[in-house]
This record gives C-alpha cells, structure tokens and sequence, in this order.
C-alpha cells in the first residue's frame, strides 16, 4: 500500500471534505438545541454550506486534476456521515426515522464488507453507479427538506421517510448483481492488493 503524500493529504478538495466532516457536530448541535424557525434554518445554513463544498470539491479535483486516492475515499466518508448525522437528528422528532437509519446501516454495512473483501482480493468498483449516485441525492435532499421545515405534519415525514427507504432498498437490490460480476471477474478496477 502507498504512503499518502502531504500534497495528497492537504489538497484543497480534500480540506473540503475534512471542513465537512468538521462541520457535522456544529450542526448537530444547533439543530438539537433549536427552539425557534430561525433556529432550525440557522442549523439549515451550515449543512447547505456543507453540500456547497461537497459539490466543489468534486469540481476542483476534476478541473485540476486533483482526483487522489484518498479523495475518492475521504469524499463518500464525508457524505455517509453527514448523512448519518442529519437522520440522527431527525431521529429525535420523527420516530420512523429510526427504521431508515436502520436501513441505511445494512445498505452502507454491506457495501463497506463488500468493498474491502474486493479490495483485498485486488478490485474495486469502478466508481458509484448512476442508481448510487440518486439514492445519495435523494436521501440527501429528503433529508434537507426535513431539516429546514421542522413544521411539516407527521404524516407527510412518513411518507417521505418511506419514499427514501424504497429509494434505498432498490440502490442495494441493484448493487448486489454489480458485486456479482465483480466476483466473476467481469466488472471492476484492478487495484493494488492490500
């Protein structure tokens, strides 16, 4: 395995993605200790920052050429926690949303295992798939949606919170034949056995 260099470490769209990860206690915090409107969009403010950066990170590694290996794991990592951390939050107004966290801790459990029984057998998937890359949208603007109108009716959250489910359980069904092809040898990345 590659040493990581300083430059790999601290190039901009990775400092991005430490900067989100950084930012996910702050709004934790001021979402849970929020009383008022403002308060809740307050919170809203620093997770819309947070995506800002998760959209430029991207764009500067690309335009840039600043794609790193750490990058392509640091990014994803960014993203999974902070929607962790959003749902988690949710979690304590909207009890349904216990069974998404649930679901989304098989899906992201199974696609870790998943990928590093790959990686020590020396391949990996060639990138997220276009139905990944939905379900991260998807949960991701869900979730905003929830986060910034705290005075949606309940069952309206529901639905919601079960669309996303759906969305997700599909993402998973639809990986499974991806790993398939994998383990035949007929999909994936060659890469450096660990």
């Amino acid at each position: 395995m590659k040493k990581l260099s300083a430059r790999e470490i601290f190039s901009i769209p990775n400092i991005l993605s430490y900067f989100r990860i950084v930012l996910i206690p702050v709004f934790c915090v001021m979402y849970l200790k929020a009383e008022t409107t403002a308060d809740y969009l307050w919170a809203g403010a620093v997770v819309l920052i947070s995506s800002v950066t998760d959209l430029f990170d991207g764009m500067i590694a690309r335009k840039f050429n600043m794609i790193t290996d750490l990058g392509k794991v640091l990014d994803p990592v960014a993203d999974k926690l902070s929607h962790a951390a959003l749902a988690i939050c949710l979690a304590v107004r909207h009890p349904l949303m216990w069974a998404l966290i649930g679901l989304m801790a098989v899906k992201e459990g199974f696609m870790g295992i998943m990928g590093i029984y790959f990686l020590k057998r020396g391949r990996m998937l060639n990138g997220a798939k276009w139905y990944g890359k939905i379900c991260t949208s998807a949960l991701f603007v869900g979730l905003m949606v929830l986060f910034l109108f705290p005075m949606i009716p309940e069952l309206w959250v529901n639905i919601l919170i079960v669309v996303l489910m759906l969305i997700m359980l599909a993402t998973l069904i639809m990986y499974i034949p991806e790993f398939k092809k994998m383990y035949r040898g007929q999909a994936g990345l060659e890469v450096e056995k660990l």
